[in-house]
């Protein structure tokens, strides 16, 4: 139905796992990728906190019209399954819709599928079309970027503050950090918002990795996000988060990235990155004692 009031539906069919989807879906880093409808659109955050009770701010522009405010509250957080949250749009303070937001995820053979369901309700004017083609793009971009995104996750059983302190400290960081036989050689380390880490990954046969990560968002002790660069200043070859969540006195890890291009993605699962990520896991595990 069309006017003040309509449902809207949207389904899309994804080449990745369900677990790839749900992080493209709600982290924070993996959304700033794909939330844009079109290349004319930037995104700036606001406010990014994705748990129930939590919300995400953001402004979208486009040149010569005046931004456009979303907030959105989480209500559901079902990993891997489902999510629920408010979503209310606003230009210049004025509110121009409300809607709930409803969505379903499940796997499919080798891949998965997202039904997302709107319950709009147009405040200042019909906002049906505008969310028809805006909601439909991201969707689109949403696709693509959840089938060049891989996901980690292992379970540490040492407390969340002892896990974020060995991973969160330029001193202990390099000690533990990449896959078996691997060690680091770090030039310039900095793990605050805004910083960088330039180091060498070397391997045991003697071959010189070098890596250049770039920290954004930092909340201490739930997460934060960088990019990772082939060598200091070098070209972008993913954007990562990490997150760490309490589970019964240990901690709950994950750790995703999204590669710049399918063909990265495919190279990188071709060398076994998976595997090595894991690796990299159970260092950490072993080097906070895990009990």
């Amino acid at each position: 139905m069309s006017g003040r009031f309509a449902t809207l539906s949207f389904e899309r069919s994804v080449a990745a796992p369900v677990s790839a989807l749900w992080s493209a879906w709600t982290a924070p880093a993996a959304r700033a990728l794909w939330a844009a409808p079109a290349p004319s659109v930037t995104i700036e955050w606001l406010e990014a906190d994705t748990r129930v009770g939590g919300r995400e701010v953001s402004l979208c522009k486009t040149a010569g019209e005046p931004a456009i405010r979303c907030e959105v509250g989480w209500l559901v957080l079902q990993a891997d399954a489902l999510s629920v949250n408010s979503e209310i749009v606003s230009v210049d303070g004025v509110p121009q819709s409300a809607a709930l937001v409803t969505a379903d995820l499940t796997p499919v053979g080798g891949g998965s599928r997202i039904v997302v369901t709107v319950q709009l309700s147009s405040l200042a004017e019909d906002m049906e079309a505008g969310y028809r083609q805006g909601f439909g793009a991201g969707m689109d971009n949403l696709a693509d970027v959840a089938a060049r995104t891989m996901v980690l996750r292992r379970v540490i059983r040492a407390p969340r503050a002892v896990v974020w302190g060995a991973w969160m400290n330029p001193e202990t960081l390099p000690l533990w950090w990449g896959p078996d036989g691997f060690s680091c050689r770090t030039q310039r380390i900095d793990l605050r918002a805004g910083g960088e880490w330039v180091f060498d990954m070397i391997a045991a046969d003697g071959t010189v990795y070098p890596n250049h990560h770039r920290y954004g968002d930092v909340r201490p002790p739930d997460g934060f996000s960088y990019t990772l660069h082939w060598g200091e200043n070098g070209p972008k070859h993913a954007d990562a988060w990490a997150s760490f969540e309490e589970q019964d006195g240990a901690t709950a890890v994950t750790l995703a990235m999204v590669f710049n291009t399918a063909a990265e993605f495919r190279d990188a699962k071709g060398f076994g990155a998976e595997a090595l990520g894991l690796q990299t896991l159970g260092k950490l595990a072993r080097f906070v004692g895990e009990t």
